[in-house]
């Protein structure tokens, strides 16, 4: 039996394997909510994260940019009032605004016939639609990354794009490296998808938004 891990725990295991992910505060209230955004500094995004809760986008469960303590009160007051019973225990996920106009999907599947298999491709809210993505079975190592960076049909929107800097491929390539580490090292780990990955104005890549399948 498989389970979906929250939003945090799953950057958590991300983060223990090199990938680089948003920093972020999680909270029971709406008043810690506004301590968590403070601390961290405005604009923020809030999300409610919950194991039982796999697409906060379709659901409305994702504010962004709050720019004021006020905002995030009641955000967070919303989001919490949205829960629902099979979301199970549920808390207020606050993060700093990354900015940046380009969305990347990475992520690892474990296909039946060829085990686990790595992704890196367009992401977004579309993804699904434009299915641009290059696949390699694990292990990857840092030629088979660069390889599959230049698989994507859409491999221009790694270079310089409307003022904002080119992707750190270096950067790009190690993230993808670290998934195929973990999908090598933790056999109890199905499926991960981080979409997006977010490139901020200066070219680095950081997850934004993860969820983990184990079993």
């Amino acid at each position: 039996m498989s389970r979906t891990l929250s939003e945090p725990e799953s950057k958590a295991v991300l983060a223990a394997h090199g990938i680089p992910c948003v920093a972020e505060r999680v909270v029971g209230d709406p008043q810690a909510a506004v301590r968590a955004a403070d601390a961290l500094g405005y604009p923020v995004v809030a999300k409610l994260a919950g194991d039982g809760i796999a697409h906060k986008t379709e659901r409305g469960l994702v504010r962004l940019a709050l720019r004021t303590a006020e905002e995030v009160a009641a955000a967070a007051s919303e989001l919490l009032a949205a829960a629902r019973p099979d979301d199970g225990e549920v808390a207020v996920l606050v993060a700093p605004m990354v900015r940046g106009n380009r969305e990347l999907i990475v992520g690892v599947h474990r296909d039946p016939q060829f085990g686990p298999c790595v992704m890196v491709g367009v992401g977004g809210v579309l993804a699904e639609a434009v299915a641009d993505v290059a696949f390699r079975v694990a292990p990857v190592d840092r030629a088979d990354a660069d390889e599959m960076l230049d698989d994507l049909r859409a491999r221009a929107l790694l270079g310089a794009v409307r003022g904002e800097a080119a992707v750190d491929r270096e950067a790009l390539v190690e993230i993808i490296v670290g998934l195929s580490r973990l999908a090598t090292e933790r056999d109890d780990v199905l499926s991960v998808d981080v979409n997006p990955l977010l490139v901020g104005e200066n070219g680095t890549p950081v997850a934004v938004d993860a969820l983990v399948e184990v079993v």
